[in-house]
Parts: structure tokens; C-alpha cells; sequence
């Protein structure tokens, strides 16, 4: 990929960073949990349906319920989080493109200055 090239695709993913909705870092999970009724179908193993939330803090693992009401859209949040690490991961790799282009030229236009000046032979 040539540079003018490169630099138009990071500058289109840059624009989609600026059209990022909420966001949430974490996984929904669908869990089934017992009720604690003596006499509901969780007592003998048909477990309710629930949802968590779960994301990684200082190391630990911390969980939030979720409302039903609001699972779609916790779900929303959390693929909008994962959309906006790619595209700062692609953003990355782009820029990261662009620096090895320059070093790679910066090292081919040293190198053409120092190439050996052919010394004529003393042939006599």
C-alpha cells in the first residue's frame, strides 16, 4: 500500500471513532439461576434465565446483573466497545505502516548515498 493510500484509510477509520455510541467494557453472559422457592421449577434443575455483565477490574472478575429490560441493549454497548478496539487496533497497525514505509525509505536514500564510488583500476 502506497502512503496517500494508508493515510486515507486511517483517516476513515479515524472519522468512524467520532461516530461511537455508548459503550460499555465487559461480556454479557445468559446465565440460569434458582430462585430460592421450594415449590418453582428451579428446585428441580429448570433453571430461570439471567443476565450478567462481566468485565475484569485491578485483576478481578466483577459481575452486574442485568435487568431483562435492558439486555438488548447492554448487548448494543458492549459490541459498540468491541467495534471501537478494532478500529483503534486497525488504527494502530495503519500508523504503525506508515513508520515503517518512512524508515524503510530514510534506509534506502542512506544507502544510495554511500554506495561505493567506482575507483578506476591502475592498469598499466
Amino acid at each position: 500500500m502506497d502512503v496517500r493510500r494508508i493515510k486515507a484509510s486511517r483517516t476513515r477509520r479515524l472519522q468512524a471513532l467520532g461516530r461511537t455510541g455508548p459503550l460499555i467494557v465487559g461480556s454479557l453472559a445468559r446465565v440460569g439461576v434458582r430462585c430460592g422457592n421450594p415449590n418453582c421449577r428451579c428446585a428441580r434443575g429448570e433453571r430461570h434465565t439471567a443476565y450478567v455483565l462481566t468485565s475484569k477490574i485491578r485483576g478481578r472478575t466483577k459481575t452486574v446483573h442485568v435487568p431483562m429490560g435492558m439486555v438488548e441493549e447492554v448487548r448494543l454497548w458492549v459490541e459498540e466497545h468491541r467495534r471501537l478496539k478494532r478500529l483503534v487496533k486497525e488504527i494502530s497497525g495503519l500508523s504503525e505502516q506508515l513508520v515503517r514505509g518512512h524508515v524503510r525509505a530514510s534506509q534506502a536514500a542512506r544507502a544510495t548515498r554511500r554506495s561505493p564510488r567506482r575507483i578506476p583500476s591502475r592498469l598499466s
